[in-house]
């Protein structure tokens, strides 16, 4: 991999995971750069799945190892994920709906006074001052969250993400089942997560959405990562060729993608 310019904040390299004779992934390597949405694409039962659950602790690799700021991991547990930066906000969302919008922020980390009461006031001011920091309207804190639109749900559950330490940010499909302007709302909450400096990894089908918001594809195919391409350097016909077969990765960005 190239070493030049800024550090990557996230390294794979070489991770492989087999279910029983079920190739999932083969060699997968790849780089996530703080300030950059990393697209990862491909066909259903391309490996991304499996991948995300592999940097969320849920699954462990066979082989390969994971670098993050410096540290190495031969595999990640959901625990030590969280605690090395990595969120993964995944389509279920994991909200109670009939708790309120502060109560979600803080699920199992609420502030307590005095060791026995919850501290509300300072749970709302925090909440407040997240949710301004992400440009995320909300109705109101004491709204129930089951009464919020798709895209505020989604973006509730991103903002419990930050609150949690989340640096790199996982998004597994964020916008499944939303219309348009739900979307919209979607895709410009991660354009403002990527301003603020973190580093996102999209995993979406939605490939239009990608070219407007991905700084890099890193397309998969059967397992593998066969490209790893610059948004501005391909187009929506040359994606869809990668991940069908029907076109090679350039050789540079094949051996990119294998870590050679």
């Amino acid at each position: 991999m190239e070493t030049n310019g800024p550090a990557p904040v996230l390294s794979l390299f070489g991770i492989s995971k087999s279910f029983g004779n079920i190739q999932a992934l083969n060699r997968v390597s790849l780089e996530v750069f703080s300030g950059q949405v990393l697209a990862l694409v491909g066909d259903n039962g391309a490996g991304k799945s499996t991948l995300i659950k592999i940097l969320s602790g849920v699954y462990a690799a066979d082989a390969g190892e994971i670098h993050i700021r410096g540290q190495v991991f031969k595999h990640l547990t959901p625990g030590r994920a969280l605690r090395s930066g990595i969120t993964t906000v995944y389509q279920d969302l994991s909200l109670v709906n009939g708790r309120d919008v502060v109560s979600n922020v803080f699920l199992g980390k609420e502030y307590r006074k005095a060791r026995y009461f919850i501290d509300r006031r300072r749970m709302e001011k925090d909440t407040r001052r997240l949710l301004d920091q992400l440009h995320i309207n909300l109705p109101s804190l004491k709204v129930p969250v089951g009464s919020l639109s798709g895209g505020q749900r989604q973006a509730l559950a991103v903002a419990r993400a930050i609150h949690q330490g989340g640096k790199i940010i996982v998004l597994d499909e964020p916008t499944a089942a939303m219309g348009i302007s739900e979307s919209q709302q979607v895709m410009a909450l991660i354009g403002n997560l990527r301003k603020q400096g973190y580093a996102v990894i999209l995993v979406s089908h939605h490939l239009p959405q990608v070219f407007a918001v991905a700084d890099r594809l890193c397309i998969m195919r059967h397992g593998s990562l066969v490209a790893d391409l610059p948004t501005g350097s391909t187009n929506l016909e040359e994606v869809v060729a990668l991940m069908t077969g029907l076109k090679a990765g350039p050789p540079s960005e094949v051996r990119k993608a294998a870590g050679n």
